[in-house]
């Protein structure tokens, strides 16, 4: 009974902290999981942010579901995944009533300006974080390179992109 507590109380922490969206909650996400509780190695984290990437949803929903039931089954991923949008939904539900009435308040407009840039901040931690754990020898460096020129530069859909990268990989790295 105590690992769903548990579960319940840091995915609410991080849907209570973070702001942005999933890449945003990344930073936490890493934070609690992988070095404050432990219920997985860095390895294991960076895998299970492809997967969660890979399966539709939002990844932080996807990240709790998975994180959840490793550790306590359903009723664990249960757990994790009400307590991750929990407060999003609370906040949104309230807070829904007051931008719409005072969107056009000076002090309201220059609130979500500096929100905008703090997740901005937490993306780009996200990202690094991510980076130094995936990319680990030049072949990597390579692939992730060559990815987001074509995604970035050439609009090749994330679909083909992905595709590419894995033929890649077995390429460069099978044999």
């Amino acid at each position: 009974m105590l690992i769903y507590w548990e579960l319940f109380k840091t995915f609410l922490t991080i849907g209570l902290f973070s702001f942005g969206g999933g890449f945003a909650m990344l930073p936490l996400i890493r934070q609690e999981v992988a070095i404050q509780h432990g219920w997985m190695t860095e390895t294991q984290f960076i895998d299970m942010l492809a997967i969660s990437e890979m399966t539709p949803g939002p990844i932080a929903v996807n990240t709790a579901t998975f994180v959840g039931h490793g550790q306590a089954g359903i009723l664990g991923g249960l757990a994790a995944t009400f307590a991750v949008v929990l407060p999003s939904f609370v906040v949104v539900s309230i807070l829904y009533h007051f931008v719409k009435r005072f969107r056009q308040n000076q002090a309201v407009d220059t609130f979500f300006k500096g929100l905008r840039v703090v997740v901005i901040g937490l993306i780009a931690a996200g990202f690094v974080s991510v980076l130094f754990d995936s990319v680990q020898d030049i072949r990597a460096g390579l692939i992730a390179v060559f990815t987001f020129y074509i995604v970035t530069y050439k609009k090749a859909h994330p679909v083909l992109a992905i595709v590419i990268a894995a033929v890649l990989s077995l390429v460069l790295y099978w044999g």
